[in-house]
């Protein structure tokens, strides 16, 4: 999984990683209210399956904003 933080001054903001699809990459954005990228990056490892099967679940319904799976926090 590939991923990519950005966290703003006041906390919280936006985690996206890749869900590998076969040979395709679908990108997907996880909105986070962690205050840095570390604890970002540890909660969105320590649930990636979980992430990845609500993604999978919302890409299947269609679910999609500007061809990205857009998740919130658990």
């Amino acid at each position: 999984m590939r991923v990519v933080s950005r966290i703003k001054s006041d906390g919280g903001g936006t985690i996206t990683f890749f869900l590998a699809l076969g040979a395709g990459r679908q990108m997907c954005r996880l909105a986070t209210t962690f205050l840095t990228q570390k604890q970002a990056f540890s909660y969105l490892r320590k649930n990636r399956t979980e992430f990845e099967r609500m993604a999978r679940a919302q890409l299947a319904s269609g679910a999609v904003e500007d061809g990205i799976v857009v998740l919130s926090m658990l």
